[in-house]
């Protein structure tokens, strides 16, 4: 006897019997070796770039850490440089000149407190590079810088009392620049320039100052007004000298010639005169009021003098 297949098991052996038909395609070697180096190259590619090479930029110079040698003594300049990945590692230093402010506190010689903000324009040696990563690391300036000018500042400050760190500042400023170059040097740093950018004093002392200048210009004026009392006490006496000499020759004049006064009356009359006469308007005047007294006498005794002379020439002849 022959049983029936069912047909849920005749399905499934069609099923099998295509996937059996079915065959991979037939790809040539070539390719795949070609695929297969061009997937090589990218990830070398990637790996040289972003592991085994490094930039340099301008104004840096970088120095080379080695997992098995330690630190390299040559300074990298710039450019692009290979390293061997994981085992050596490149620290890039910024070598041009930088600028920064430092503020500092202190005391001077008369014990009044300055606040001074000092400018620095400092830069790394480059041949000392490997040297200060040893020492002081990637971040050298702010563990030196702040420690060694606060200590220049106060002990160059502390020489000058508050009068002289504003008369003398450039001085001041030249001291603390040649002693920070000095100090700079031990920590392989080269300190371009060094300037006192600002300097005030508490507000306490800033009033005192100012009332001690206010009356130094009261004592300067004060003096200047008795200097000035005394000149014009001078130019009194000699104006009254002067006039007591003057005095005495008029008096002088006037008891060896009568006609003296009379000639004055006759110059005040003629300037009076003539202030009248250029005015605009019409002024009566007497001869009194002109002075011209003096020369209505003189007229009067001219006339009198003729009138004696004639009665005497009468008298001569008898009439």
């Amino acid at each position: 006897t022959v049983s029936a297949i069912p047909p849920c098991d005749r399905r499934g052996d069609d099923a099998m019997n295509s996937l059996n038909k079915l065959r991979p395609p037939n790809i040539p070697g070539s390719f795949l070796l070609t695929a297969a180096g061009g997937i090589a190259l990218t990830v070398g590619g990637y790996v040289v770039v972003n592991h085994c090479m490094y930039n340099v930029e301008g104004g840096h110079r970088a120095v080379i850490y080695s997992r098995i040698s330690g630190m390299s003594s040559v300074v990298k300049g710039e450019g692009t440089h290979f390293k061997v990945p994981w085992f050596q590692r490149p620290y890039i230093y910024n070598v041009r000149s930088t600028p920064r402010n430092i503020k500092s506190l202190t005391g001077s010689k008369d014990l009044q407190m300055v606040d001074i903000n000092l400018r620095l324009i400092y830069r790394p040696v480059v041949d000392k590079l490997p040297e200060m990563y040893r020492t002081l690391g990637m971040d050298y300036d702010e563990r030196v810088l702040p420690s060694i000018a606060n200590e220049v500042l106060k002990s160059v400050v502390a020489q000058y009392n508050a009068i002289e760190l504003i008369v003398k500042r450039e001085q001041v400023s030249a001291q603390v620049r040649n002693r920070l170059q000095e100090r700079a040097k031990d920590f392989f740093m080269v300190l371009d320039d060094v300037s006192i950018t600002h300097l005030a004093f508490s507000p306490q002392f800033t009033t005192a100052v100012e009332a001690k200048q206010v009356a130094q210009q009261d004592a300067e004026r004060s003096k200047w007004i008795v200097e000035k009392a005394i000149e014009e006490k001078k130019s009194i006496v000699i104006a009254a000298q002067g006039e007591a000499e003057a005095a005495k020759l008029i008096a002088t004049a006037v008891a060896n010639n009568p006609g003296f006064v009379e000639l004055r009356e006759i110059q005040y009359a003629k300037d009076v005169a003539e202030t009248i006469a250029n005015s605009n308007f019409k002024v009566y005047l007497s001869s009194d009021v002109l002075l011209m007294s003096g020369l209505a006498r003189a007229l009067s005794q001219q006339q009198a003098n003729k009138l004696q002379s004639g009665k005497s020439y009468l008298s001569v002849f008898g009439m």
